[in-house]
C-alpha cells in the first residue's frame, strides 16, 4: 500500500485521518497486506459494513440525538449542491419526427379497427399517442379565462342573463308564452282515467334481468380473456347484445371478442352465408352446430382458440367466456367441444344457474355463464320468439299467435300442421284443433 508522504509542517497528515492503525482486525483498513489471508477486505467494504452497523443514531441520556446516523443527518439550506442534469437520464427513451408519429397512428388505427388483426404487446406500445381526443377533453378554464379576470381589482364578474330589464316587459314575456302554451305537449299534465291502462307485466317477462344474473356475467367478463359471444341463426341481430359489445370496447379494450353463430342445423345455408359475411365485418365470426355426435364448425372453434392460447404464450392459461341470451346453446358448444356431457342442457331457457369452470386443454379453460337478457325494449312477443320465456307459463298465449303467422310463411305452416285457408290467428287455431280433437263443443 503506497501512501503519501507527510510534511512535517502540515497540520492535516497530523490530524487523526492519517494515523496508522496498527491493529491486526479484519475491519482495519491499514492493515498490512496478507496478514488476514489471501480474502482481506478492501476500504470500500469496510465502509460499507460499518455503515450496516452503525444504523442507529447516538443519544445522551436525555435521549436527544448527539450523533445522528449516517445518511439521516440534516444540513442547512444551500449547502448540498444540486445534481447537475445529464442527457443520459432519457437514454431509455425514443424521439420520432412529427411524419413518423402520423404514420405511426394511421397504422396502428387500421390495425384496431380491423376484427381479423390482434395487436400484441398493447403494454410496451404508446397506445395514448392514438387518442389525442381525450388529451383535448378536459376544460382548461385558465386558457379561456384567468385569474386576473375573476378575482381582484380587474374582475369582470357575469351578470345573470334576465330576458326582461323591468316588471313589464316580465309580464308580457309571461304572456306570450301562455299563449304559445299547448295541452296536448303537457307531459306533467293530470288527465282523468278512462277506465283502461296497461295491465301490469308478468315476472316471467323479466326472466334473465335479475341483478344476480347480471353479477355472474360480469363475474365471467373480468375472469375471461377471450369473450366468445353466442348468437342465434334464426335471429342473430335479436339475441345480440351492442351494451356488452360496446362496455368491452370502452372498459376491456384488451380482451378478444368474437361471434359464434349457433342453430345453423334449423336455416338455409346460404342465410348463415350471409350472416357471417355481415357479421365478420365487424368482429370475427364462426358458424356452428353444437351436436356431440355430428357436430359443424368444431374443428375451426378449437384452432382458434389454440390460436389465442399461443398468442398469449405469456400466460400458464386462459380462459374462454360464453355469453349470451338464454337458450341459445352456450352450454351445448361446450358440451360439444368436450364431446361429452360436462354442462346441464335442456330445450327450455334458464337451466345454467351460476358461471362454472370446465377444462378443454391443458391451457384453455372454458366459461359457462347463465343466459342474460339485456334490456332493449323488446316486447312480450319479441321476448316469446327469442326463447327465453318458458312458452309453458305464458298465461295467454294465443296472444302472441299473430306474430308467428307473420314471420313464418304460409307454406311451411301448412306443411307442418297439416292445415290450409285461414284468414286470421283465431281461425288457424281452429283448424288446428279440429284437426287434433281439441275442439269444444
Amino acid at each position: 500500500m503506497v501512501r503519501p508522504k507527510a510534511n512535517p509542517g502540515s497540520n492535516k497528515m497530523n490530524s487523526k485521518r492519517y494515523k496508522v492503525n496498527k491493529a491486526q482486525h479484519s475491519m482495519n483498513p491499514d492493515r498490512i497486506d496478507g496478514a488476514g489471508g489471501q480474502n482481506m477486505r478492501d476500504r470500500s467494504t469496510i465502509r460499507r459494513l460499518q455503515m450496516y452497523r452503525n444504523f442507529k443514531p447516538i443519544r445522551d441520556r436525555d435521549g436527544k440525538i448527539v450523533k445522528a446516523a449516517p445518511y439521516q443527518s440534516t444540513l442547512p439550506s444551500g449547502t448540498v449542491a444540486r445534481v447537475a442534469p445529464n442527457r443520459k437520464w432519457f437514454g431509455n427513451t425514443r424521439v420520432i419526427s412529427q411524419n413518423a408519429l402520423q404514420t405511426f397512428q394511421d397504422e396502428m388505427g387500421k390495425v384496431m379497427k380491423d376484427p381479423y388483426k390482434v395487436v400484441m404487446r398493447q403494454t410496451k406500445l404508446p397506445i395514448t399517442l392514438l387518442n389525442e381526443t381525450a388529451k383535448n377533453a378536459r376544460v382548461h378554464i385558465l386558457e379561456t379565462e384567468s385569474f386576473d379576470k375573476t378575482f381582484g381589482p380587474k374582475a369582470q364578474r357575469k351578470h345573470p342573463n334576465l330576458k326582461s330589464a323591468d316588471l313589464e316587459g316580465l309580464v308580457s314575456a309571461a304572456q306570450e308564452s301562455s299563449g304559445k302554451y299547448k295541452s296536448e305537449g303537457d307531459q306533467d299534465l293530470v288527465k282523468d282515467d278512462e277506465g283502461f291502462r296497461e295491465a301490469q307485466s308478468q315476472v316471467i317477462f323479466k326472466a334473465g334481468q335479475s341483478k344476480r344474473i347480471w353479477n355472474e356475467l360480469y363475474k365471467v367478463i373480468d375472469s375471461a380473456d377471450v369473450v366468445i359471444q353466442v348468437l342465434d341463426a334464426r335471429d342473430p341481430m335479436g339475441t345480440r347484445c351492442k351494451h356488452v359489445e360496446d362496455y368491452l370496447k370502452r372498459e376491456k379494450g384488451h380482451k378478444h371478442l368474437f361471434f359464434v353463430l349457433n342453430k345453423v342445423d334449423l336455416v338455409p345455408a346460404w342465410i348463415t352465408k350471409t350472416w357471417v359475411a355481415v357479421l365478420s365485418a365487424e368482429y370475427p365470426t364462426l358458424a356452428f352446430h353444437a351436436s356431440i355426435t355430428n357436430p359443424f364448425g368444431k374443428g375451426a372453434l378449437i384452432n382458434l382458440l389454440r390460436q389465442f392460447a399461443k398468442l398469449h404464450e405469456d400466460r400458464k392459461q386462459i380462459s374462454i367466456g360464453l355469453i349470451g341470451y338464454p337458450n341459445v346453446g352456450k352450454s351445448s358448444i361446450i358440451n360439444t367441444l368436450k364431446s361429452k356431457k360436462v354442462c346441464n342442457v335442456a330445450p327450455i331457457a334458464g337451466e345454467t344457474k351460476v358461471w362454472q369452470y370446465v377444462t378443454l386443454m391443458r391451457r384453455i379453460f372454458l366459461i359457462d355463464c347463465p343466459g342474460v337478457v339485456y334490456p332493449s325494449g323488446d316486447t312480450e312477443t319479441e321476448i316469446i320468439l327469442k326463447g327465453v320465456v318458458r312458452v309453458e307459463n305464458v298465461q295467454l298465449p294465443e296472444y302472441h299467435i299473430p306474430e308467428v303467422l307473420e314471420r313464418v310463411k304460409r307454406e311451411y305452416l301448412e306443411k307442418t300442421y297439416k292445415v290450409k285457408g285461414w284468414a286470421d290467428a283465431n281461425e288457424f287455431l281452429e283448424k288446428i284443433a279440429y284437426r287434433s280433437g281439441r275442439l269444444l263443443k
